[in-house]
């Protein structure tokens, strides 16, 4: 007959069942497979390792960084326009003199311009350049001094002109000779096509 405070009064034998089955539990039988254990190192590397340096890495990357640093030095433009004192091939005279000698006026630099590129070789750029530029600016003051002289015979207006173009030119050419002996840059854009003629045309003469 169930008791009053049975959990169960539909069956009275439910709790010597439980009592029986409690006493006849053991643990289950071990397996060959293990869930509950972990590895005490990992079998692949991990995200911390691929970020680490190695030694080597590291001591590449600390002297790369410990080459001491330079400051930049803005260039000497005082030395770029300064005159060679160089002498030149088979000439034996410093370069800012043979530069300057084609733009003097008259027939001095005509003659010299004409001497230079038949004597001075081509690897000699800046000195042939302006030996050419001298000598095609005298054939064109040559050119216009000689039309001007021309006109002059019939009216006196002309004979004028040709005074001040001689006088003007003749002042260009020794400012343009003192530039070049300097070591300014002199270029006249209105002459370029036939001061390359010129020098492409006269070569130095082989000996």
């Amino acid at each position: 007959m169930a008791k009053k405070f049975d959990t169960n009064p539909l069956d009275p034998e439910f709790p010597e069942r439980a009592h029986a089955a409690a006493a006849n539990y053991g643990p289950p039988p071990k397996t060959p497979f293990s869930t509950s254990e972990f590895p005490t190192a990992p079998s692949s590397i991990t995200e911390e390792e691929t970020r680490r340096f190695s030694d080597a890495d590291f001591q590449a990357y600390s002297y790369a960084t410990a080459q001491p640093v330079v400051p930049y030095q803005a260039p000497n433009f005082s030395d770029m326009n300064r005159a060679s004192e160089r002498k030149v091939a088979k000439t034996g005279v410093p370069e800012k003199w043979l530069i300057g000698l084609p733009y003097l006026p008259f027939s001095i630099g005509l003659v010299a311009g004409l001497i230079l590129l038949l004597v001075i070789p081509k690897d000699e750029a800046k000195v042939r350049f302006h030996a050419a530029q001298g000598l095609a600016a005298h054939v064109g003051i040559l050119i216009v001094t000689s039309i001007l002289s021309i006109v002059g015979n019939v009216a006196n207006v002309a004979e004028i002109g040709s005074f001040i173009f001689t006088l003007v030119t003749t002042i260009m050419l020794v400012i343009f000779a003192i530039k070049a002996w300097k070591g300014k840059p002199v270029h006249i854009e209105t002459l370029d096509d036939l001061t390359n003629w010129l020098e492409e045309k006269i070569g130095p003469i082989k000996s």
